[in-house]
């Protein structure tokens, strides 16, 4: 960091020049990378996805691609037969090369009182966001016309229309980051008080427009899955928010100490700067651990996600240190705010923490405990029927009608088998608890191999409907057939990614520890920290599945009905941008605590400080990710909905709760056991500059 620091004052213009460019280039970039992302979810190896590849090669469709439902009736009165030929031939007419099958020769698609009948369409798939982009238009236009000629409501509904809500479009990633950007600029501007607070603000443009130039490099060469352009945006925004707040913090601070400018930039870059790279380090390595995982799309995730903390530091180690001695001193007017750390609110709140360490350490773990608690009944999945179509819309009606009719709410997401003796399947499916029905169109049958579709009378996400559709698997495999569909590829997406889970875990933790044993020069702060951190986590996790896999509060939120279960690959995916997230406050508080304890010798003292110096800085960024994580709940998608829930409630239950109170309180508690260290990990000599 000195050679840093002292290279950065030297070359200022040449890093000011450099960033520039980069910035420049990176506008340009930016949309050509986003257009370039993959929407790919493959499971090599895996035989549910190895299935759903055949039917999709061997048919053109189906797969893993869910159907389109075409839905006639509203259970009103009863649909004519007829209606349903018509339907079934309009469906065909416009999606060429789709799998149809009508309730005119399929009787399981007819209710029993026959006041709904059900068209079922798999649709030739289109690469990119919108698999059916072609098929959905065409379909509703027939739905219309078959409507007007039969004069029996027809609908359209399905996975991807409800998903939509009914009306498709895609989300303006843009507008997102700019409306984190403007929370978190009111909330920089309360913080320092002056002009100061554009300053995070530039160095998160320049590190965001960079990550996407370094991702449109990397789509040349590989998938990168379209999730990333959310996590790079609006996580990018809130942690070179973050690193950059930390750092001008503390060049404020001491030129309120009397130092002129360079050594102001000089002395925050050896302290503040250390620790800005040790987070920035734990971020990227807990990303980094999804390379490692036998799923491509988590893989792309993980290599390109661990850019954003990365671009993100270098950011606010060069840019911002050249910003700071260029026009650092002209953005501190007017100076409403003084330029010391410490927080009268968070001065109190540590001398009570550490007056009433023990207790205050024991109602924390109680609450947190309380709010892990329904992790227990995690259930992983996709958005169930009820809660897509609560969104409202056409979609959503027709879907309730099909299941209030009976004909089963796994209509939606078929379990596909492949077989050669289609009637021997039908047979041994049939015989399944849970199964709603099973058909097997004459029609579906190419190179000597048919498809069997069968689907649960419950929500194939739900927990019972899962189970149904792994008995339905269990049963069809033991005749000989390839199962495929969503449920079989859902399940060995949970077999793939959380079967090899517990490894990768100890990866990440194993070396967060090492790094930060290096930064905070002890065993036991490391190993606090680690616990707090799954404790928060689980207490997130809990909060998550509380709200949307259990409904407390979802209607509320999100005008919408809960999800039924936590999306398969969202846990995973929490774990790892919110362990090393959650991280970065710990190591601003403890990295605080140590100097002041070097410098005191009082682990009391030392806390309190840490806590008082802190508290502000901590609080304010985690406002500004939370603020980032608002943004990202507004995107139209019930995953991207549940992820973004995920990660604010980890980020204000760490900033709050975890670092407000218990991290403190145990450091009271602990006194001199904190500062143990083996005499061979001991560096040799007293660093230069202070601690991290």
């Amino acid at each position: 960091m000195e050679r840093l620091a002292r290279l950065v004052i030297a070359h200022r213009r040449w890093v000011l020049a450099a960033w520039l460019l980069l910035a420049v280039v990176g506008g340009y970039a930016a949309p050509q990378a986003t257009s370039a992302l993959s929407y790919d979810f493959s499971l090599p190896g895996q035989p549910g996805y190895e299935s759903n590849l055949d039917i999709t090669e061997r048919f053109g469709n189906g797969g893993g691609n869910p159907p389109i439902l075409l839905v006639v009736g509203d259970r009103e009165q009863p649909v004519p037969i007829s209606s349903g030929e018509t339907v079934g031939r309009l469906a065909a007419q416009a999606a060429p090369g789709a799998r149809v099958a009508s309730f005119a020769d399929q009787p399981a698609l007819l209710s029993t009182d026959k006041t709904v009948g059900v068209v079922v369409v798999y649709p030739r798939p289109l690469p990119g966001s919108e698999i059916y982009g072609a098929a959905l238009p065409a379909l509703k236009a027939i739905a219309a016309q078959a409507q007007e000629s039969t004069g029996v409501p027809v609908a359209v509904t399905g996975q991807d229309e409800l998903a939509s809500g009914g009306g498709g479009g895609g989300v303006d990633i843009l507008a997102e980051t700019l409306f984190g950007g403007i929370g978190a600029l009111v909330v920089l501007a309360l913080v320092f008080g002056s002009f100061l607070a554009i300053m995070p603000l530039l160095i998160a443009a320049a590190s965001i427009l960079t990550t996407f130039l370094i991702v449109w490099g990397l789509t040349a060469v590989t998938d990168v899955s379209f999730i990333v352009q959310y996590l790079l945006a609006l996580i990018g925004l809130g942690v070179a928010i973050d690193y950059a707040l930390l750092l001008v913090t503390r060049w404020r601070e001491e030129r309120g100490h009397g130092a002129d400018n360079a050594e102001a930039v000089h002395r925050a870059m050896v302290t503040a700067g250390r620790s800005v790279l040790f987070s920035g380090i734990t971020v990227a390595v807990s990303l980094a651990a999804l390379i490692a995982l036998p799923v491509p799309f988590l893989r792309s995730i993980g290599f390109t996600g661990l850019l954003i903390p990365v671009v993100s530091v270098i950011a606010a180690l060069t840019l911002l240190p050249a910003l700071l001695l260029t026009v650092g001193p002209r953005l501190a007017w007017p100076h409403r705010r003084s330029p010391e750390p410490d927080s009268r609110l968070w001065h109190r709140v540590g001398v009570i923490v550490v007056r009433h360490r023990w207790w205050s350490a024991l109602a924390a773990i109680v609450v947190l405990l309380a709010m892990a608690a329904p992790l227990v009944g995690l259930q992983l999945g996709q958005p169930t029927n009820d809660s897509l179509a609560s969104t409202g819309g056409p979609a959503g009606t027709a879907i309730t009608h099909v299941e209030e009719s009976g004909l089963g709410a796994g209509l939606t997401a078929p379990v596909e088998i492949v077989t050669t003796d289609p009637q021997r399947v039908i047979a041994a499916v049939s015989e399944v608890d849970g199964v709603a029905a099973v058909i097997a169109p004459g029609s579906w049958t190419a190179g000597g191999r048919s498809v069997v579709d069968a689907w649960t009378t419950a929500d194939a996400s739900s927990g019972t409907g899962a189970d149904a559709a792994a008995a339905i698997r269990t049963a069809a495999e033991k005749t000989g057939a390839d199962v495929g569909g969503a449920p079989a590829q859902n399940a060995d997406f949970i077999d793939a990614v959380y079967g090899n889970a517990w490894w990768i875990i100890l990866i990440i933790v194993i070396v967060t520890f090492a790094l930060l044993v290096r930064a905070l020069r002890s065993i036991v702060l490391p190993l606090k920290a680690l616990l707090l951190n799954v404790i928060s986590l689980a207490a997130a996790y809990g909060i998550t599945v509380l709200v949307w896999q259990d409904g407390v509060g979802t209607q509320l939120l999100f005008d919408q009905d809960s999800s039924g279960a936590i999306t398969v690959w969202i846990p995973i995916a929490v774990f790892a941008f919110l362990f090393g997230l959650s991280m970065d406050y710990e190591v601003f508080l403890l990295s605080r605590i140590r100097e002041e304890y070097d410098t005191t010798g009082d682990t009391d003292e030392a806390t309190v400080v840490g806590v008082a110096r802190t508290g502000r800085l901590v609080t304010c960024a985690a406002l500004v990710l939370f603020l980032a994580f608002i943004s990202l709940s507004r995107v139209p998608a019930t995953d991207v909905k549940i992820l973004a829930t995920a990660l604010a409630l980890g980020i204000i239950i760490d900033a709050t709760i975890v670092r407000g109170v218990l991290a403190p309180a145990l450091v009271a508690a602990l006194g001199p056991i904190n500062w143990w260290l083996p005499r061979r990990l001991r560096p040799s000599a007293p660093q230069e500059g202070g601690t991290p």
